[in-house]
């Protein structure tokens, strides 16, 4: 099997790396100069001369709508993964498109929730609370954090889409969002042109009460997620790696490269159920928007 991987940043070289580690021949579109011994400088020779079964587009978020239309214009028909989230704004691909595509949570993969996800099945849940924050001086050491997409709202950057896992996993837990309120922005000194700091309040299918705060201010770093339900309280710790049920802790150990090769090998296996599918990505992407007209508008928002 072949596969490409379109950018090379820091999760683009990690995405490299592990389809190596699996024996994926992998080649790498970039426009840098980088010390690759596969490289392509755009998608349509990649894929004209390296002949992929799979493409990974791991290049800024505000670029992957364009890299995903160079894809179909390569009359490409095999496997996409898009790094979280799918588009800084929505957009749409023509509806004929051959292409398998999937979005990038891979945190759906991780034992910690895939444990929950198992214990709250037949549970009538009540109330939820999320909550992520890490201070974004500390994300990608020795890189200048001012430099990084993630600091520039042009680039598809901001807290709400950078830690947009939460929002993947809490439609994966407790079904589609129906209606939210949001307070957030830019309030912090960093010298960054994104948002910061959210919190929302939403309504979800299986869950009338869900709280979710994101933030890049945490300097302790921190993601959990606490859900009480008729029969329990169940807790994940991430940074801990722990999985409390009541009073009852559990320590479940699984490296941050354990989730990201099972979401390839669930891809390249075809197996789909943990797997964002382009639907789920387009539905985080309205909830993004959702997001951001509440806070700017004041007002509850109602998933249509």
């Amino acid at each position: 099997m072949k596969a490409i991987v379109v950018g090379f940043g820091s999760i683009g070289e990690r995405h490299t790396r592990l389809l190596q580690s699996m024996n994926i021949e992998t080649a790498v579109v970039s426009e840098r100069k980088i010390n690759f011994p596969y490289k392509f400088t755009n998608i349509s020779e990649a894929i004209q001369n390296y002949c992929p079964d799979y493409i990974v587009i791991a290049n800024k978020t505000n670029q992957h709508h364009s890299a995903l239309l160079q894809v179909l214009a390569s009359n490409f028909q095999g496997k996409v993964l898009v790094e979280k989230p799918l588009y800084h704004r929505l957009l749409e691909l023509p509806e004929n498109h051959q292409m398998d595509i999937f979005v990038a949570y891979n945190l759906r993969f991780h034992p910690l929730l895939q444990r929950l996800k198992s214990a709250l099945t037949r549970e009538h849940i009540i109330s939820a609370t999320i909550y992520t924050g890490q201070y974004l001086p500390d994300w990608r050491p020795n890189t200048d954090y001012r430099a990084s997409y993630s600091a520039r709202i042009n680039d598809g950057g901001g807290v709400i889409r950078d830690l947009s896992h939460e929002l993947d996993y809490a439609n994966f837990l407790f079904g589609k969002w129906r209606r939210l309120s949001a307070i957030g922005g830019k309030y912090s000194s960093l010298e960054i042109t994104s948002d910061d700091s959210f919190s929302l309040l939403v309504e979800m299918e299986r869950c009338p009460q869900v709280q979710i705060q994101v933030n890049y201010l945490d300097r302790m770093g921190r993601r959990e997620i606490i859900v009480n339900t008729d029969l329990h309280t169940y807790k994940i710790d991430f940074s801990n790696r722990t999985f409390q049920l009541d009073k009852e802790i559990f320590h479940i150990d699984c490296d941050r490269d354990d989730t990201y090769e099972m979401q390839h090998d669930a891809i390249v296996q075809g197996v789909h159920s943990n797997l964002c599918e382009y639907e789920d990505g387009l539905n985080i992407v309205r909830m993004i928007e959702a997001i951001e007209c509440s806070a700017s508008q004041k007002e509850w928002i109602i998933n249509a």
